[in-house]
């Protein structure tokens, strides 16, 4: 119809499709053509909150110093915007495969702005709380209804497709210690509230995407989509392998919440750097983390989803054991080849699971997004209390050993065999 012309970004017709106004066209079906463009719009919307959300641990020591914090509060931060992510998204998940909502996406960002707005000005600790906990309610809502609509755009490509949208947002994580230094730090806090004019790009960014959204949900191929069953597997067997994933992203993400949320105090107290020093230092394994996620989805379209858990859960062993040990070079070293070798393992984890589970696309990402986001912000609060005892380098010394989980991926079954790709 002439009245959606003004959509044309998003909409990417398949060949030989007819426009009727009972049936609007939809770009892309299970195994169709990849709407690259929607996946680069839900990215780059994923890269500005991820951006604005990194922002908060980046400018740690500027909230510890201000409001005389001890690491056991920074890891309360923490774990507030986290638990409050981790609680609603497989709720959000949940409701949106019945119920598929093509404007929460919007939604979910202006509780974004509003908490930066309010985090900017924070008088209290209190007060600082309650900002990053509107902010975790955002990304409640953009991470499972992203990945429905990154599935939905994927083509059956859906290991490509997670990644991109995954790469957004560790892109997005790596330039916020990046700002932090360059902006906050010089500016100060209430440089915080400037951050807003990203979210309301996302928000008409994601209120385009809505439009596609909605068509593809009025044209049934959503529901196609989440029918399409790759594996029947015994209920048995399919619990055993989601506790398994569920072990596998808790090793994953407390080691993460390590460095994410105290790599610039242990580089501080190890090495005796500045604090723009150690946000530059920060950037570099974060940067590290953007690629390696890239990398994980197609490989395991290609290989195998589990060969990529096998490879960057396991594979990164040795080099967390030689971390705390390493002098500053090889510290940068290291840490970049941690960020590169243990990120490819989300969208594979997430992609299993869904293939696992199939036809709960929302609720198998709201749960694996709140139990990632839960396990980081447990995680940081945690080794807070323990870095307070026991002193910043005695964590990462602990924390080395968490990869070793990884040999529970043997308890994995193989999918591999059912995938179409096989046959070809």
């Amino acid at each position: 119809m002439r009245s959606r012309a003004s959509l044309h970004w998003v909409l990417m017709p398949t060949e030989g499709s007819t426009t009727t106004a009972a049936a609007p066209p939809v770009p892309v079906h299970e195994h169709g053509r990849t709407a690259f463009r929607i996946l680069a719009a839900i990215s780059f919307c994923h890269l500005l909150n991820d951006m604005m959300q990194s922002v908060i641990p980046a400018i740690y020591p500027i909230l510890k110093s201000t409001y005389r914090l001890d690491f056991g509060q920074i890891g309360l931060i923490t774990l507030t915007s986290q638990l409050t992510a981790s609680l609603l998204q497989p709720v959000v998940g949940l409701y949106t495969d019945r119920r598929p909502t093509p404007w929460s996406l919007a939604a979910g960002m202006c509780l974004t702005l509003i908490g930066l707005v309010l985090l900017a000005g924070a008088p209290t600790f209190g007060f600082i709380l309650f900002a990053v906990a509107l902010v975790g309610m955002g990304s409640s809502v953009l991470h499972p209804e992203s990945s429905r609509v990154a599935r939905m755009a994927s083509g059956g490509r859906h290991g490509l497709a997670q990644s991109l949208f995954q790469v957004g947002g560790n892109t997005g994580s790596s330039l916020g210690p990046l700002l932090a230094a360059f902006v906050v730090q010089p500016a100060g806090q209430r440089s915080i509230a400037w951050f807003s004019g990203f979210a309301l790009l996302a928000i008409l960014i994601l209120s385009r995407v809505g439009f596609w959204y909605a068509a593809h949900v009025r044209s049934g191929a959503h529901a196609r989509a989440a029918r399409a069953v790759l594996h029947q597997l015994p209920k048995r067997t399919v619990t055993r392998a989601l506790a398994v994933l569920v072990a596998l992203i808790f090793s994953k993400f407390f080691y993460m919440s390590s460095l994410v949320s105290y790599y610039t105090f242990y580089l501080i107290s190890k090495f005796h750097v500045s604090v723009q020093s150690a946000q530059i230092h920060l950037f570099l394994f974060l940067g590290a983390v953007a690629a390696g996620t890239f990398a994980g989805g197609p490989i395991g379209d290609r290989i195998g989803r589990k060969y990529v858990i096998w490879c960057s859960i396991l594979g990164v062993l040795p080099f967390t054991l030689a971390l705390p040990f390493a002098n500053l070079f090889w510290t940068d070293v290291l840490t970049v080849i941690i960020g590169l070798v243990l990120s490819s393992a989300f969208s594979a984890i997430l992609v299993y699971a869904q293939e696992l589970v199939p036809g709960k696309v929302g609720t198998i990402a709201g749960l694996f997004f709140g139990i990632a986001f839960g396990m980081g912000g447990i995680g940081a609060a945690l080794l807070g209390e323990l870095a307070d005892k026991t002193g910043i380098e005695f964590v990462y010394r602990l924390c080395s050993f968490l990869p070793a989980i990884g040999l529970l991926t043997a308890f994995l079954p193989n999918l591999e065999p059912a995938r179409p790709k096989r046959a070809a």
